[in-house]
């Protein structure tokens, strides 16, 4: 016959404090808290106030009003800013995937061991990304002179006739050549830091198996960094699509080529600051920002697809 015995008393752990818990869930938006503050400061209010001017309108009869969407209606209908996004979505289909092979070759080549003094190639290709972009863009402009540059140089010294580099049929080649310039080394080190990291096992696996070079970049180093290559294609083509600096810098050696519609960042800055339009110019900008989001999330998604 078995005997019951007693339940024995299960202890519980005594309950925290209320004024502790808010204390400790309190600790957590001491961390956060000063990001948050700054990037609501330096992101989301200026946001909010291109889109609060954007709904504005500055007439010659009754001052600022309120027009709610007709500037973007004005926007989606001005040729002017068209033209500007068909121009840098041309420079971005041409420069971006030139600029972004050159960095991966460069990348693949630093990585296969077989570079001689590649740390100071490292260095050297990296080098003009520390350059500002706008001594940059003097630089390349002064060579680019047909009268005083490089170019009027070359031309009196062999007594020859380059094309301008500057004129309207190649001035959008010339500013590529410049981006490319500054970017290369910057994509470079994206890419050649994702090639550090792959795993060596991967590699003897390969070379057991008879793999060769080719077959290694292929089969492992070109999937294992598809990250990096989406990234630097996202930053590539928001870069691209804000293309301002280079276009402003050019345009007093190439005012026929380069108008104030040039680029959409340039044609708002033209409409804002010379036009005094600053309600339009925030329409517009705002539509540039989310044409640039979609066409970078849609990358994002494409890129990131596994089996793509």
């Amino acid at each position: 016959m078995t005997t019951l015995e007693p339940p024995v008393a299960v202890k519980r752990a005594p309950a925290r404090p209320a004024a502790k818990r808010d204390r400790r869930s309190w600790t957590g938006w001491g961390f956060v808290g000063p990001f948050v503050a700054v990037f609501a400061l330096v992101f989301l209010a200026p946001i909010g106030y291109s889109i609060y001017l954007s709904l504005f309108r500055d007439q010659l009869i009754g001052g600022t009003s309120f027009v709610g969407l007709d500037n973007y209606t004005q926007a989606l209908k001005d040729e002017q800013f068209w033209d500007s996004l068909a121009r840098v979505s041309l420079f971005l289909a041409v420069q971006v995937p030139i600029m972004l092979g050159i960095a991966l070759l460069i990348a693949l080549a630093l990585d296969s061991g077989r570079l001689f003094g590649k740390d100071f190639f490292r260095i050297a290709i990296f080098l003009p990304y520390a350059v500002p972009a706008v001594v940059a863009t003097l630089l390349w402009g002064f060579m680019y002179g047909t009268k005083y540059g490089l170019v009027g140089d070359i031309n009196s010294a062999f007594d020859v006739t380059l094309p301008d580099p500057l004129s309207s049929d190649l001035v959008l080649a010339s500013i590529g050549n410049i981006v490319t310039w500054e970017f290369i080394g910057y994509n470079m080190l994206i890419f050649y830091s994702a090639l550090r990291v792959i795993p060596l096992s991967l590699y003897e696996a390969a070379e057991i198996d008879g793999a060769g070079q080719f077959r290694v970049i292929t089969a492992i180093k070109l999937p294992a960094i598809r990250g990096a290559l989406v990234i630097a294609t996202i930053f590539s083509i928001i870069g691209s699509f804000q293309l301002f600096n280079e276009p402003a810098i050019l345009r007093p050696l190439a005012r026929n080529a380069i108008t104030t519609d040039f680029t959409p960042n340039f044609y708002t800055y033209s409409l804002s600051f010379n036009g005094q339009q600053h309600n339009y110019s925030a329409a517009v900008a705002i539509i540039m920002g989310l044409i640039t989001m979609v066409i970078a999330y849609v990358v994002q998604l494409r890129g990131m697809r596994k089996g793509a």
